[in-house]
């Protein structure tokens, strides 16, 4: 609606009681307040009529009717149908599926374009519906079909299919675009879930028609109506979206070495990396078998090392800062006219298309890390600065104790709680007080050095009849107090002189157990004292930001340095993969049988030589 040059009329009918009051509320959510929604039951009452009685034709639809509707007839006569929509044939009365179908492309113009979510089964089922779905395609209604993941939707378990249904190119039609993305989900509690990515892939997959392995293809209507396929949309019969087996390779088992159809198997990197395969492994003589070169433990950095890797990351980098450098002036500019959904979608389209070429990585993969930040980081942050403004925005705040809502504050100074929503106190700290930093890190390793130690010493002395062992505490603790204690106990007087002497070398152990307390308590005091000092610092450096300052750490040092570090965790996930296969070829096949047999015969002669020296004689 938002996207229309000219806006649009929405219509819709809907007979849930909860459906209805969420779309209307939607509507009005998404400032379409006259956006006119019926409650009703859309087969049995249709309320969006012409002058003629007829059902009224749209231009665009979409629905997601109930599935498999077992009571789709309750209220009305189908084979008397005031409106005509069962033409193609009656859908059968335990099943409404095809019904809702019927009345969706019945509510289109003859231009009509629109796209239906119903379950997987509309595809195969046989009888009627195989009946009127072979009229429907010859028709040519159908231009494409995406197969969705299972437990998408709460109430089912069942996966579904998205029908898109274009009237307009009717005449042309010779195929249907078919995509299976099942496998394209995220698992969320019990339920999937689709994320960005996903979405995105498919819907630019499907506008552009583009043809994926495994994923999508334009399937010819001659190929659809042969007697093989017999009208059956059944997606897994035209898109073969199996993974290949991971198959042993006996031979190797056998004599040693890892077969090349495996090394093969790897190309991509090959063909990025043309050298590191040479580095990695070498012929060994038997063709179709090569031996590892590296030790499974150096097969990492040895890929990291290599001269084309870098060179990799290097093209990477120069990718991602063209990108950033390109919407660097975008967010520069963001003020209170500023539309956020207009940045993201100018981010994420420009993301996509950079990386579209940059070989190994998914582009999709690094659409989704933006689109993740932007999700749980990022959108905030704009509106924020498009409501409050750069300078505003970035100032500290009071954090909210409410007994629904108790937020944890960035910074503590003296008691006094502050939460910072668009500026951490870390990008402050990291960029203005780098060496006060560095002093406080280099207390803190003082006080973890003095912590250690005197952990140690308790540790050596608190043992069964240790020097220590008369100061540890009901809940088994050292304290200075109880130390103190001790060391007045021990204290000679006049009247017991004698009788403490033995007591020496306790004494010099509290002592020096006193002594490691006393050093750590200065440990701590120190790094608490800088601490407060660099946040009263970073509190009063909050104060004199200038705007560009503010940009600088939001722009930079948040959002650009956030988003560079998840793509180089894509290029990390794809060093690992390289890494972790090879890895596993590496020992799978690292002993063969004869030398298994060997290993056996050496173990077994140790054996008898063992029971020989023992007097064991065995009679074969």
């Amino acid at each position: 609606v938002d996207e229309a040059p000219r806006g649009l009329t929405v219509y819709g009918q809907e007979k849930d009681n909860a459906t209805y009051a969420l779309a209307r509320m939607n509507m009005i959510l998404h400032d379409n307040p006259t956006a006119e929604i019926w409650h009703d039951n859309t087969l049995s009452a249709p309320y969006f009529k012409g002058d003629d009685n007829r059902l009224k034709r749209f231009d665009f639809a979409v629905a997601n009717p109930p599935f498999s509707d077992k009571a789709w007839m309750t209220g009305f006569n189908p084979d008397k149908d005031e409106y005509n929509r069962f033409e193609h044939g009656i859908p059968p009365a335990k099943n409404g599926d095809y019904a809702f179908l019927l009345h969706f492309i019945t509510s289109l113009k003859s231009t009509g374009k629109g796209a239906i979510i119903l379950p997987h089964g509309v595809l195969f089922r046989g009888n009627k519906e195989a009946d009127i779905r072979i009229k429907l395609i010859k028709r040519g209604y159908i231009k494409g079909i995406i197969g969705l993941p299972a437990n998408l939707f709460y109430g089912t378990g069942i996966p579904a299919c998205i029908l898109v249904i274009d009237k307009e190119n009717v005449k042309h039609r010779t195929g249907i675009f078919m995509i299976d993305a099942s496998k394209g989900f995220l698992k969320d509690g019990n339920k999937n879930r689709l994320r960005a990515q996903h979405i995105h892939k498919i819907v630019s997959v499907f506008n552009n028609q583009t043809e994926i392995d495994g994923y999508s293809r334009m399937v010819p209507t001659y190929e659809i109506s042969d007697t093989a396929n017999d009208y059956n949309l059944n997606i897994p019969r035209y898109i073969d979206n199996s993974e290949p087996e991971d198959l042993h390779d006996l031979n190797a088992h056998l004599n040693g070495g890892i077969p090349d159809t495996d090394i093969d198997a790897l190309k991509p990197y090959w063909d990025q990396f043309p050298t590191l395969r040479q580095e990695l492994f070498a012929a060994n003589g038997r063709p179709g078998y090569s031996d590892p070169q590296v030790d499974t433990q150096q097969v990492k950095t040895t890929i990291l090392s290599h001269n084309a890797f870098t060179d990799y990351q290097q093209r990477i980098t120069a990718v991602y800062e063209r990108w950033q450098n390109t919407h660097a002036p975008l967010l520069h500019g963001i003020d209170d006219s500023t539309k956020p959904r207009d940045i993201i979608d100018a981010l994420s389209e420009n993301l996509l298309t950079q990386f579209d070429d940059v070989p190994l990585l998914d582009p999709y993969d690094v659409y989704q890390k933006l689109m993740d930040y932007w999700e749980d980081v990022m959108q905030d942050d704009v509106y924020l600065i498009t409501t409050d403004g750069w300078v505003k925005a970035s100032q500290p705040r009071d954090i909210i104790q409410e007994k629904n809502l108790k937020e944890t504050p960035d910074l503590t100074i003296k008691k006094k709680k502050y939460k910072m929503d668009l500026i951490p106190p870390s990008l402050i700290v990291a960029r203005y007080f780098a060496d006060e930093q560095t002093e406080i890190d280099a207390l803190q390793t003082v006080l973890e050095s003095a912590d250690m130690a005197l952990a140690e010493y308790i540790e050596e002395h608190t043992g069964e009849e240790g020097l220590l062992s008369e100061v540890v505490n009901d809940s088994g603790n050292v304290t200075k107090t109880s130390v103190n204690a001790r060391i007045k106990e021990l204290t000679p007087n006049l009247m017991t002189r004698n009788e403490t002497q033995d007591n020496e070398a306790e004494q010099e152990a509290l002592e020096h157990c006193l002594s490691l307390i006393d050093a750590k308590s200065k440990a701590d005091k120190a790094v608490k004292d800088a601490q407060l000092a660099l946040d009263e610092q970073v509190l009063t450096r909050y104060g004199t930001l200038t705007e560009e300052e503010i940009k600088q750490l939001v722009i930079d040092d948040k959002w650009f340095a956030t988003i560079q570090a998840a793509v180089a965790d894509e290029v990390q996930r794809l060093t690992q993969n390289l890494t972790e296969r090879v890895k596993e070829l590496e020992e799978r096949y690292a002993q063969s049988l004869p030398s298994l047999l060997q290993d056996a015969q050496e173990f077994s002669m140790k054996v008898d030589k063992h029971l020989l020296n023992m007097g064991v004689v065995c009679h074969e």
